[in-house]
């Protein structure tokens, strides 16, 4: 269990579930880890967030999520999609958000896909449960 003081500022869900995302909110809320939650029901509204915030200056890096839970396959943008307009954003904004892969696909080509992107730091699949929050140590 996380100690009560929360480990992140903040954290990013990214999928298009509401249904998930409340879920995975309260879940992250249970195990005081963040004391913000940004939620976006799609991954081109998520990458908006983040150019929006680097324009903020040095307010701008303590916006940023420390972690990004990311779903693979959604509408307009998928998770892959994301990754690569990620990757575009400035290196400070790369090197503070760690990206966690968080998804139902079974498919070990996504698996294999996320490991060649450098950014994301794990992959879990879901549900997110208590035991997966808890081994998170980036």
């Amino acid at each position: 269990m996380f100690d009560r003081q929360k480990k992140y500022t903040s954290v990013m869900l990214i999928d298009d579930n509401e249904i998930d995302n409340l879920i995975n909110q309260k879940m992250i809320e249970a195990a005081n880890m963040a004391e913000y939650i940004y939620t976006h029901t799609g991954a081109k509204s998520a990458i908006e967030f983040l150019k929006n915030i680097e324009k903020i200056d040095t307010l701008g890096h303590q916006v940023l999520p420390d972690i990004i839970f990311l779903d693979i396959d959604m509408p307009l943008m998928d998770g892959f999609q994301f990754l690569d307009e990620f990757e575009k954003l400035m290196s400070s904004t790369r090197e503070k958000c760690k990206i966690i892969m968080l998804t139902s696909s079974i498919n070990p080509r996504d698996l294999d896909k996320s490991k060649k992107y450098d950014y994301v730091r794990k992959y879990i699949n879901k549900p997110l449960a208590q035991e997966s929050l808890e081994s998170i140590d980036l």
